[in-house]
């Protein structure tokens, strides 16, 4: 059983979808960041950087308990554990941890620099528009990238998707406007957005 430490942001999401896809027991603990639980002594122990997500697995790798923290460093540890969701094919794996990489240190990082600017105290709007016009160009490539293939790394669905529909789905459930214009990544979120799995894992 693994227990997972996590909140609704896109990083929470990423580890809770690996974790549904791969079809790995979990218990969810959630954490209200608004209340600083992130901030205690029981959870930076786990981790010291107080951020969500975090897991603690009991039966990691030799049977013995393992804590992952980094939503991105679970994903892999959920797809590594399950053996699901990673191309065999050694050709297809440079595509594959790009497609991740874009996903989780492009994406995510930009997305939150936005929440953090236009909801501050004093907005600044000029510097909101750097990180909104660099979202909305990775956007751009994404949507290039999928009128050529049906899937973020190619044409089978990888750890890759999951990462990217984090972010995807939290800035269009926040800034929708952010997401517009956009047809190939749209047909790609909809065949996200279906799969139980994740609809299960956006539930917190």
């Amino acid at each position: 059983m693994i227990d997972l430490y996590a909140a609704g942001t896109s990083n929470g999401m990423r580890a809770r979808i690996a974790l549904e896809e791969c079809g790995l027991a979990y218990t969810l603990h959630p954490v209200a960041l608004e209340k600083g639980e992130n901030k205690t002594p029981q959870f930076t122990a786990l981790n010291p950087n107080a951020q969500i997500p975090v897991i603690v697995d009991r039966e990691g790798p030799g049977g013995k308990p393992v804590t992952v923290s980094q939503s991105s460093a679970i994903l892999i540890y959920a797809g590594e554990k399950s053996g699901k969701f990673m191309p065999k094919d050694p050709a297809a794996r440079p595509a594959f941890w790009q497609a991740l990489m874009s996903a989780s240190t492009d994406m995510t990082p930009t997305l939150g620099s936005i929440f953090q600017i236009v909801r501050g105290k004093d907005p600044h709007a000029p510097s909101a528009d750097i990180f909104k016009n660099r979202w909305k160009q990775y956007l751009k490539v994404w949507d290039a990238t999928l009128s050529k293939q049906k899937y973020a790394a190619g044409n089978e669905i990888t750890l890759a998707d999951f990462s990217l529909y984090a972010g995807y789905a939290r800035c269009k459930g926040a800034l929708p406007e952010l997401c517009e214009g956009l047809p190939n990544v749209d047909r790609w979120a909809n065949q996200m957005a279906a799969r139980p799995a994740i609809q299960r894992a956006l539930k917190f």
